[in-house]
């Protein structure tokens, strides 16, 4: 590299410098509150995302004139669980022609589909030294591919500058406008139903009025509101969600323990009551910034985001998820003046709740070069069906439309 960076690769967040971290994600656009030094190192600290569970983690660091130039948190992985974007099929291949496919190397946030900045960067020129660095760390370490995972449109421009492969994936998002008006937000929930298809209308009031006459309240609390009992019964729930399809929850409850503490601010709890007893939770992460690389929105306060994130239930009521991980949100989106609501990995079924699709993208290396091209044909004819999937949508928008 032309730059005369000074390298360090650590394996705790302990050894990083948390302020010089955060400085600089605030930078960044895109950036999000999954990737604050206090987030990383709670999944470090409460075993979530450590080599126990399959995620063996590397700070990555470039100084440059004694100064913080570019960073990224990456793991060596010995598995693909926890990632929401699917290498299974590459690592069968592997497989069957007797070659290793673990450990890999990924570039993400574990256990979170949350589009936003991966390699956090000073300048282009600081993000690509960053992007070859890694590529020099997995070949000298023996990793069979290096995967980039929902990065922004920064970080992606990098990659492919450096010769990795992009892949697309699509979400589903919600903006507090209605399209082609403007930049003018819904004054209220019924606001935002009238800009809806009268079908689509017509099925949300539904839906919310099944969860209502079943006695069904809701009640919301926000940072340091949420109670150590709040946090206990949502933890119930989101275990419960993770062991009725088979499986142990990713995050133990000593990860949420700490996120109480040091991003209390960062968490809305939604808490669903019948006759007098909680009977199920939704959890959402919102982020509210004034500073940084985001563009201004049309209030001037910078950019308010709310993410989806966790839900679970003990008790069975129809359409209590559609009640809880989207219309009380995005109620609560609207009565706080929040912009977007993103609604997590996957989902079709979140566009007739006025959540739109978005193109996601990751970046793909593979030492192998016979594997790579492989690789690079498969990702350009699923490229093409993304692209005519994002265009089939396209037509099943759910607004009313407007002359």
């Amino acid at each position: 590299m032309a730059e005369d960076y000074v390298i360090r690769v650590v394996d705790s967040p302990g050894e990083v410098d948390s302020v010089a971290w955060d400085a600089l994600l605030e930078c960044q656009t895109n950036a999000s509150p999954f990737l604050r030094h206090a987030y990383l190192a709670a999944l470090h600290e409460s075993g979530s995302a450590t080599l126990q569970t399959g995620w063996s983690a590397h700070f990555l660091t470039l100084h440059l004139q004694g100064r913080l130039a570019a960073c990224c948190v990456f793991y060596e992985k010995s598995h693909s669980y926890g990632e929401y974007v699917f290498d299974w099929a590459w690592a069968n291949a592997y497989a069957e022609h007797g070659l290793p496919y673990y450990p890999k190397a990924v570039v993400a946030v574990p256990f979170t589909p949350v589009p936003g900045a991966r390699l956090i960067a000073r300048t282009e020129t600081d993000r690509v030294a960053l992007i070859q660095t890694l590529i020099q760390w997995c070949t000298a370490n023996g990793m069979s591919s290096l995967h980039l995972l929902f990065a922004n449109e920064a970080d992606a421009d990098a990659c492919a500058s450096a010769g990795l492969m992009l892949r697309h994936t699509v979400q589903f998002h919600w903006k507090n406008q209605f399209p082609g008006a403007g930049q003018h937000p819904f004054q209220d929930f019924e606001a935002f139903l009238a800009s809806l298809s009268q079908e689509k209308r017509k099925k949300i009031r539904q839906e919310r009025r099944k969860v209502a006459d079943a006695g069904v309240r809701f009640r919301w609390s926000l940072g340091a509101n949420i109670t150590p009992q709040d946090w206990d019964f949502f933890y119930r729930c989101y275990e419960r969600t993770y062991l009725e399809h088979g499986n142990a929850p990713y995050l133990n409850r000593d990860f949420f323990a700490r996120m109480a503490t040091t991003m209390t601010n960062h968490w809305l709890l939604f808490v669903a009551e019948r006759e007098g007893r909680p009977i199920a939770t939704s959890l959402i992460a919102v982020d509210a910034r004034s500073t940084g690389a985001e563009v201004k929105n049309h209030a001037g306060n910078g950019r308010k985001i709310a993410y989806g994130r966790y839900w679970g239930a003990l008790e069975r009521v129809d359409c209590l998820h559609f009640e809880a991980c989207f219309y009380q949100p995005l109620q609560w989106c609207i009565d706080h003046g929040y912009h977007r609501f993103e609604g997590g990995a996957q989902g079709e079924h979140k566009m007739a709740r006025a959540l739109l699709p978005v193109k996601t993208s990751s970046a793909h290396w593979l030492a192998h070069p016979a594997f790579s091209d492989a690789v690079s044909r498969f990702l350009e004819r699923e490229g093409q069906g993304v692209s005519n999937y994002l265009e089939d949508l396209s037509q099943r928008n759910p607004f009313r439309q407007t002359r």
